[in-house]
């Protein structure tokens, strides 16, 4: 009888201050290879409240990882959370056991400048970061002009735009190309920068002053789309209301990611909204939650802006009427469940004041059409080269 592989183990390092999409992107698609992914946090409590006002409830403190071994140490980027994951020695101390042992290491945006080039763990390999850190790096580092660069068993990366190809990068460094193709088919990805959106019967979404947008989660929830759609968002500077529709704060998401929101259902469903966003594999729970499609409903009959995407287009929106006289998308092994389902093959699909689209592949370019659709298309494009996806 053969025996069962070893299950790779990841550790993933956050700070205060970490690029969200850079650290839930590589746990959320490692996790889904089968690696056993530790996030650890770099300072002295399990809670990281990272950039954009996100909170993270790490699985351990990085002081408590120093003796273990892994397989692979992920570092992202973000600021200052490059570089307080540059100044925790603790940290320091497992990614240099990981280099002299051979180990596979890797950093994102501008956790290779301020983190592994000053830890000399760049020195005689070729790197890159985000454009406005690769000249940090000393004289013993080559930099390359790349969305990523693997150099034998370092691998670095540009910014939030090229997480997915950064994740799927260090997925075939352990797993091998068979298991990226696996993993990104059904997500839809690709890696072409920029975004279309199809829209039928255009409407102007109205809002007056900064946009308020609620997005709702429950346990399940994909945390890659969740908070692609919440750095988006908040980069634009809109209002963004996170509420669990779970008994506690805290959301454990589908991949294990624990989020922890900024107010119940309950205490957003006194609220008004420019637009909501119901969604992800969640979708089921929050499907069954009657405030939340009480607050659609009212939102719908008000013509105001709401939308889903993956699972929640067919598990929220249409059972309960949302879609009526509306075309949608939704991910593609649902999309018989849609009384309409002609214009299932586009990413980003705008039927007036309703926006629905595919998968977690699709979600930054969703983010990004919600962000023009509320804030016009020069808000969208400054966001869009902020994270590098133009």
């Amino acid at each position: 009888m053969a025996t069962a592989a070893p299950v790779k183990k990841v550790l993933v390092a956050i700070a205060a201050g970490s690029e969200p999409v850079e650290a839930s992107v590589p746990v959320d698609i490692l996790r889904r290879a089968g690696a056993e992914v530790t996030v650890a946090s770099a300072g002295d409590a399990l809670l990281v409240e990272v950039m954009y006002g996100v909170k993270i409830v790490a699985d351990a403190l990085v002081a408590d990882c120093a003796h273990n071994s892994y397989d692979l140490v992920v570092l992202p980027g973000g600021l200052p959370g490059a570089a307080n994951l540059g100044g925790c020695a603790a940290l320091e101390g497992i990614v240099r056991r990981q280099a002299e042992k051979g180990g596979l290491y890797a950093a994102i945006c501008a956790a290779p400048a301020t983190a592994l080039a000053p830890w000399g763990l760049l020195h005689g390999h070729k790197a890159t970061a985000h454009p406005a850190f690769v000249e940090m790096f000393p004289a013993e580092v080559t930099a390359v002009d790349a969305n990523v660069v693997v150099d034998g068993k370092v691998v670095t990366s540009r910014g939030p735009a090229t997480s997915m190809e950064f994740a799927m990068a260090l997925v075939e460094q352990l797993y091998g190309k068979d298991k990226v193709v696996q993993i990104a088919k059904p997500m839809l990805v690709r890696y072409e920068p920029g975004y279309t959106i199809k829209e039928l019967n255009p409407v102007q979404w109205q809002c007056s002053g900064t946009p308020k947008v609620l997005i709702p989660l429950a346990n399940a929830n994909e945390e890659m789309e969740v908070l692609m759609i919440i750095d988006v968002l908040r980069r634009a500077k809109a209002d963004v209301v996170v509420a669990s529709a779970e008994d506690k704060p805290e959301i454990a998401a589908r991949y294990g990611m624990r989020i922890l929101t900024d107010v119940s259902l309950d205490d957003a469903a006194g609220q008004q909204f420019d637009l909501i966003i119901g969604g992800m594999p969640g979708a089921k729970t929050l499907s069954c939650k009657e405030k939340l499609i009480g607050l659609l409903k009212k939102q719908a009959e008000a013509n105001k802006p709401y939308g889903a995407i993956c699972a929640a287009t067919a598990q929220v929106l249409e059972p309960h009427g949302l879609l009526k006289a509306k075309k949608a998308t939704t991910y593609t092994s649902m999309v018989s469940m849609l009384a309409d389902p002609s214009e299932c093959e586009n990413r980003v699909l705008v039927d007036g004041n309703v926006i629905t689209s595919r998968s977690p592949g699709t979600a930054m370019e969703y983010a990004l059409a919600i962000v023009e659709k509320l804030l016009g298309g020069e808000a969208a494009r400054e966001v869009a080269e902020a994270l590098l996806f133009v």
